[in-house]
């Protein structure tokens, strides 16, 4: 199934922490984009995970990213850039997909490391594994673009917060369109 449905779906932000994001290619874009897809999956249902690299190291997820989530979200700290090989993210995400969501859209950085490496492991482990290219980055430019190649090539679905939030709402006309219109303006 390639088409996102959100009562199949899991937004993940990845690593969106203070002391790292400073150094990312157009962060502000990168920040502005995930708190976007947060509002989205907040309205409609989606429900969000968010990790955390070392948050001893490189500090804790940046304070609009933890303020949007509210008390929406599970936070999990981790040590492997694969959220799929931490024990925890890993079980939580086999609960989810036992309960049917099992396409997970993936944001955050950087994304030839942690975004790379979860959604790798997630399309092996047969997940829809979706990244929002307009809300991942790296470093550099260069490393983003090699990353969303790499995983294209394996499967995995590069797309846009628009193309999401498009596919979620599924129809025009709603109540909920007409409310989430505007930002996507």
């Amino acid at each position: 199934m390639m088409r996102m449905h959100r009562e199949r779906s899991q937004l993940l932000v990845i690593d969106m922490q203070e002391r790292l994001l400073p150094h990312i290619h157009q962060s502000e874009t990168v920040v502005t984009n995930c708190l976007r897809a947060m509002r989205l999956a907040k309205r409609l249902d989606v429900p969000i995970m968010i990790s955390e690299q070392n948050p001893k190291g490189i500090g804790p997820t940046v304070e609009v990213v933890r303020d949007e989530a509210g008390n929406t979200a599970t936070i999990f700290e981790k040590m492997h850039f694969s959220c799929m090989q931490d024990e925890a993210i890993y079980q939580h995400l086999v609960r989810m997909r036992d309960g049917e969501r099992f396409q997970i859209v993936l944001v955050g950085v950087e994304a030839h490391v942690c975004v790379a490496q979860t959604a790798l492991h997630l399309a092996a482990a047969g997940y829809n594994t979706f990244v929002m290219a307009d809300a991942v980055s790296s470093r550099t430019a260069q490393s983003r673009e090699l990353a969303l190649n790499r995983m294209r090539q394996a499967g995995v679905i590069i797309t846009d917060i628009e193309s999401v939030a498009f596919e979620w709402l599924e129809k025009a006309g709603t109540q909920e369109f007409r409310d989430l219109l505007p930002m996507l303006k």
